[in-house]
C-alpha cells in the first residue's frame, strides 16, 4: 500500500476516531490533540501496520495506547506537584485574585489561611480549587468519595468563617 493510499484509508476513520477520542477525554479540544496524536502515529509507524489486519482496530489501539500514556505521565506530574502545593496554590490565587482594588482580602492573606488548614482539609481543597474532580482527589488520596466533598466542604466553610473577620 503506497503512502497516499494509506493517508487516505486512514482519514476516512476520522469520524469514528474523533468519537472515540471524545469518549476517552470528555473535551473536544483535547480530542482533537488527541486524534492528531494518533495520525503521527500511525504515519509515523505505517510500515508497522499489516495490511491483512484491521486499520479501524489498529488506529483504535494506538488512540487508546497514546490516552493512557499520557494519562500516567499527567498522574506523575501531579504527585511532583504534590510535594509543591504551596507553589501551585500561590500561582492559582495570583492569576484569579490578583490584589484588585476593590478586594478586602488580598490573596495573601487568603493563602495564609489555606497555609493553617490542616492537610486532610487543605490538600482536598486546594486540588479542588486548582480544577480538579473530585473523584480524582479521592482516587489520588485513596479516600471515599463522600469524605473528600465532605472535608472540601468543611474547608470552605472554615475559611468562610475565618476570612468574614476582613470584611469588616
Amino acid at each position: 500500500m503506497t503512502a497516499i493510499e494509506f493517508n487516505t484509508k486512514i482519514l476516512s476513520q476520522k469520524s469514528s476516531l474523533k468519537n472515540f477520542a471524545l469518549s476517552l477525554t470528555h473535551n473536544s479540544d483535547d480530542a482533537n490533540d488527541l486524534l492528531q496524536d494518533t495520525y503521527l502515529k500511525a504515519i509515523t509507524y505505517r510500515d508497522k501496520f499489516e495490511e491483512s489486519t484491521n486499520l479501524k482496530a489498529w488506529l483504535f489501539t494506538i488512540m487508546k495506547n497514546t490516552f493512557i500514556n499520557a494519562y500516567r505521565r499527567n498522574s506523575k506530574i501531579t504527585k511532583v506537584v504534590v510535594k509543591g502545593d504551596d507553589i501551585a496554590m500561590n500561582r492559582a490565587f495570583k492569576q484569579n485574585s490578583y490584589q484588585h482594588s476593590e478586594s478586602r482580602i488580598n490573596a495573601k492573606e487568603i493563602i495564609k489561611e489555606i497555609e493553617k488548614l490542616d492537610d486532610d482539609y487543605k490538600i482536598p481543597f486546594t486540588r479542588y480549587y486548582n480544577g480538579y474532580k473530585y473523584e480524582e482527589i479521592a482516587e489520588e488520596m485513596q479516600l471515599p468519595l463522600g469524605t473528600i466533598k465532605s472535608r472540601i466542604f468543611l474547608a470552605r466553610k472554615s475559611l468562610m468563617t475565618t476570612l468574614a473577620n476582613y470584611n469588616n
